[in-house]
């Protein structure tokens, strides 16, 4: 197996070993789980890609989540990100499926809004629209460990609420809706995962996030504003341009990510398995204390 490194201190590209070989060979998985421990995020080329492959890879690392109410694919395991509509037509550019689209664009973190928040996604390039539609990722790990050492220590034990429909708000305000604002209410988080794997910490932050607990929402929302800026600073950015047969798996605990927009009159579809965190993962770490 044979590691090229993709972005700013992060990322690689795995060649020798393909997602099919992870998911049916318990060496193959080993390797790629280190790597992906290591570096945050992987690619893979050239993949037959398929939903049963894209599954059964994506279980070989953890407990797979369902997809969420009011979406493409909910209750299974496939989250369909796609502007085609249900009889094959290229949806216009106020529909829900592309507005979804645009708040992929906000830097996030997956399912940092739900009870059990994702510790990895797996996104395979099923039809492109062409040179556009890029993902660009960034590392939290990276972001904390540049962090002033006073900062780092405030930050610690602090904790942020993430909602669903703070992040989609900032789209339309009929995005979220009741359906998924009733069964997403609010959860709090740590603001900062350790990897019990290599003992790292990672910033945990997205455009979820809102609140913070002891601090007025006015000074809550400007420090997350500027954890995100820092975060995200262009030169610490990787820029995915996608290929068909690509599949790119990250790990939320330690990466943003956000989608970038496309001609939405071209058809762009993908296909998002979500793996859940686990104890193992260190999601008891970033789970606020119970007084």
């Amino acid at each position: 197996m044979e590691l090229v490194p993709l972005g700013p201190g992060f990322g690689v590209e795995v060649r020798g070993v393909g997602i099919l070989d992870v998911a049916s060979d318990g060496e193959a998985y080993k390797a790629v789980r280190a790597a992906f421990e290591e570096h945050s995020l992987l690619l893979f080329r050239d993949q037959p890609v398929a939903d049963d492959i894209q599954v059964a890879y994506s279980r070989a690392f953890g407990p797979l989540e369902l997809t969420k109410a009011a979406s493409l694919g909910a209750g299974g395991f496939y989250s369909r990100l796609t502007n085609i509509g249900a009889q094959g037509e290229i949806v216009p550019p106020d529909h829900r499926q592309v507005l979804v689209a645009q708040a992929n664009a906000l830097w996030h973190t997956d399912s940092s809004f739900k009870k059990t928040p994702a510790l990895a996604s797996v996104l395979s390039a099923r039809v492109l629209p062409g040179a556009d539609g890029d993902t660009e990722f960034t590392s939290t790990r990276l972001a904390w460990e540049r962090l002033p050492s006073d900062l780092q220590g405030k930050l610690k034990d602090a904790i942020a609420t993430h909602s669903y429909a703070n992040s989609r708000d900032q789209i339309h305000p009929d995005l979220a809706n009741a359906e998924e604002r009733k069964v997403l209410p609010p959860v709090r988080w740590r603001m900062n995962w350790l990897n019990p794997a290599n003992n790292r910490r990672a910033l945990y932050i997205a455009s979820h996030a809102y609140a913070i607990d002891g601090m007025d929402d006015r000074d809550a929302r400007q420090l997350l504003a500027e954890l995100m800026d820092e975060t995200t600073r262009r030169e610490f950015v990787y820029v995915h341009k996608w290929r068909t047969g690509d599949v790119v798996m990250w790990d939320n605990r330690a990466m943003l990510h956000r989608g970038r927009p496309w001609d939405y009159s071209k058809e762009r579809s993908m296909v998002r398995t979500t793996i859940s965190a686990t104890d193992a993962d260190g999601l008891a770490t970033v789970r606020p204390t119970v007084h």
